[in-house]
């Protein structure tokens, strides 16, 4: 509890597994506020992600997303779509564990790379070899740090976001 109310559900994992959609989902199944923060950044700067990737390099886009994530906890939202980068700051883990119920949505770079396609030149991370292989790069980079914040596990393997959200909520024992 945070405040007297249930703290925040944050979804983490490897870009293309769904948070975005998963967590507007959950939002209309909680009737809760919702804040995505790839979208925030995104309208914030007024441009794509991949934008502020070149504009401002990662390290410019992590302080970004890092101050997006604070003023989303700090305006009460009920369900946070984080960045697949989120994890690689230890603050911003301790954050993440210490506030919200966070929720490591599970996808194979195979599966994730199906999902991306056609998107490669808004995913900055993707740049260079094929999607999945880049995808299997990253995520064994970050795996450990997915399982050090996470609270729970969901695959999203062969699911709708429906299926996803129903899976979180029961993971964690929302009534809907």
């Amino acid at each position: 509890m945070v405040n007297g109310e249930k703290r925040p559900i944050a979804l983490v994992g490897l870009m293309g597994a769904g948070k975005s959609e998963v967590a507007r989902v959950l939002g209309e199944r909680l009737g809760a506020a919702v804040a995505d923060l790839d979208a925030m950044a995104e309208a914030e700067r007024g441009c794509t992600v991949a934008e502020v990737f070149a504009r401002e390099g990662e390290a410019g886009f992590r302080r970004l997303e890092g101050r997006i994530l604070d003023e989303a906890l700090a305006s009460g939202a009920s369900v946070v779509a984080c960045g697949g980068g989120i994890v690689l700051d230890a603050g911003r883990r301790r954050l993440l564990g210490d506030r919200c119920r966070v929720v490591w949505l599970e996808v194979s770079p195979a599966t994730a790379a199906r999902r991306l396609a056609g998107l490669e030149g808004l995913r900055p991370l993707l740049a260079g070899d094929a999607p999945e292989a880049r995808l299997a790069v990253i995520l064994s980079r970050r795996v450990a740090l997915y399982r050090e914040v996470a609270h729970a596990r969901v695959s999203t393997e062969g699911r709708t976001p429906e299926q996803v959200a129903d899976e979180v909520l029961r993971t964690l024992g929302e009534r809907r």
